[in-house]
């Protein structure tokens, strides 16, 4: 079974230009963890991930270790959270991101996933054009259809 078959095709990308205001109206209004970016030809450079945008709200470690964990005001940390709207994506994606081939055996990718503490992957083709988004979701419902309806081939 290849990534494929049970990927989602229908993927909400973003440019690298786009406001990070944009990306978390999308990310709260559609529940989405992570967008793919692209650029003009539809090529995949990079994801903008929750992660990415909350990590800049961490306290520092320089900071704890000045002031104490016990000193820090978390409550003014999130207010910081408008200077991260204010950005573009290309300030705090992650470039270069791991994508899976459509060719790929859905339980290799599946593996890339797991090793990688990812819930999803971007699924993209050989010259980095994005065609999709692979689940962990996707892989153990194409999995679970295929043993439930007797399609998978014996060995």
């Amino acid at each position: 079974m290849k990534v494929r078959d049970v990927m989602s095709g229908a993927v909400r990308s973003v440019k690298p230009d786009t406001k990070i205001v944009e990306v978390a109206s999308l990310m709260c209004l559609f529940r989405f963890h992570g967008v793919p970016v692209v650029n003009d030809e539809n090529q995949l450079v990079g994801i903008i991930a929750e992660k990415d945008m909350l990590h800049s709200l961490f306290p520092t470690v320089e900071s704890l270790m000045t002031e104490g964990m016990h000193s820090v005001d978390m409550d003014r940390q999130m207010g910081r959270y408008g200077e991260i709207l204010e950005k573009t994506v290309d300030e705090l994606m992650t470039k270069n991101p791991i994508s899976v081939d459509p060719d790929m055996h859905v339980l290799r990718a599946a593996t890339i996933m797991v090793k990688n503490k990812f819930r999803r992957i971007p699924v993209a083709e050989k010259d980095g054009t994005l065609i999709g988004m692979l689940s962990l979701g996707d892989v153990h419902k194409a999995i679970f259809h295929a043993n439930m309806t007797g399609a998978l081939k014996s060995s």
